[in-house]
């Protein structure tokens, strides 16, 4: 199977089964039948967005919908997406297909013709990138950036865009260390790749269905330090470990 969609969900009733149509009919296009399969994962939802997605399995043979309770977090939904997925190349994007269907194909042909094991979605590689975004949201976006590279040591352009694909043994291997399951879930990922050997590449990206920013900027940065000296401390434990 040459790809794995994953959609981590979070009461996405109004939006759901438009998503599964779409994605279904761009992965149909691009990429063949039996040869894609879209698993939508729901963090605790407490809306029907989870029986809404099981509803048309029927209709999408290449459907999975998988689900727990209680809401955990966007990190431990992808996660489990991504521990389940067969195909070669594993990407996750978000429900609202933030960033199109079509980009979808040009990850997976950057991984197929490129030399990177990861391929994440950046939005300051073009100027297009933050195009739709309000003057105050896209400064910052890019405060936030500049400072997680600087509290993590992280040396590309975008850790926290939505949209990022792995190859079967990047995804596997990477999401087995991970323990983020809200704010620093992408970096974690990112840092333990580093740590492991794997090659990440970068692909421009710009959002095309915008939605309200559920972000908070004091407190979000709060809590993303908190993490990441968490991840730190695992990483520094986990080296230190592998040396003995």
């Amino acid at each position: 199977m040459k790809i794995s969609v994953i959609i981590p969900m979070y009461n996405e009733e109004l939006i759901v089964e438009d998503t599964v149509r779409s994605l279904d009919e761009a992965l149909l296009r691009d990429f063949g039948a039996g040869e894609y399969e879209m698993i939508f994962v729901s963090d605790g939802s407490k809306d029907s967005c989870q029986a809404k997605a099981e509803a048309m399995i029927g209709a999408y043979p290449q459907l999975t919908v998988l689900g727990y309770t209680p809401n955990r977090g966007k990190g431990y939904a992808v996660r489990t997406g991504m521990m389940a997925a067969k195909g070669d190349f594993v990407l996750f994007t978000d429900c609202d297909l933030a960033y199109g269907t079509d980009v979808i194909a040009r990850f997976y042909k950057a991984f197929t013709e490129g030399d990177r094991d990861i391929y994440i979605g950046s939005r300051t590689l073009d100027k297009s990138g933050y195009e739709g975004y309000t003057f105050l949201r896209k400064v910052m976006s890019k405060v936030y950036i500049k400072y997680l590279n600087l509290v993590a040591g992280f040396s590309h352009s975008d850790s926290q865009c939505g949209i990022k694909g792995f190859s079967q043994k990047a995804a596997k291997t990477v999401f087995a260390e991970c323990e983020c399951n809200r704010f620093a879930f992408d970096l974690e990922a990112l840092l333990y790749a580093k740590d492991l050997g794997f090659t990440v590449g970068e692909i421009a990206v710009k959002i095309i269905n915008h939605r309200e920013s559920t972000v908070r900027p004091i407190h979000d940065a709060i809590e993303m330090t908190r993490e990441v000296s968490r991840i730190k401390k695992r990483r520094r434990e986990k080296k230190k470990a592998a040396k003995n």
